[in-house]
């Protein structure tokens, strides 16, 4: 049973009260995650909110979903499993084609 709901187009002001408050009137809150930019220190405008039960979860996105809050429209839906990436910077992505100086007998520059 998912409980966890994606919550985006937040305004860079919301806090995780402000969060918890908005999304209890739907039900039992358990946890809310707000993201924060490394560089800037301000939220990143998304969260994910997990709620005590799918009902109060459904209730909240039927309530919320593309409503105006902050001065924006929300977006919210149930959160999917993220996916799983490779590991490593840039592992798979060369594509075997060789490095600067290969490109198959075509001059590319």
């Amino acid at each position: 049973m998912n409980t966890k709901m994606y919550v985006g187009n937040l305004p860079f002001s919301a806090t995780s009260d402000d969060i918890n408050s908005l999304f209890s009137e739907y039900g039992g809150v358990t946890d809310v995650f707000l993201p924060i930019d490394r560089d800037s220190g301000r939220p990143r405008g998304f969260a994910f909110v997990t709620m005590d039960s799918s009902n109060a979860m459904d209730a909240a996105i039927r309530g919320l979903n593309s409503k105006e809050y902050g001065g924006r429209n929300l977006s919210v839906n149930e959160a999917r499993p993220k996916e799983e990436r490779p590991s490593g910077g840039y592992a798979g992505k060369s594509g075997g084609r060789g490095g600067y100086g290969g490109g198959g007998g075509r001059d590319r520059y």
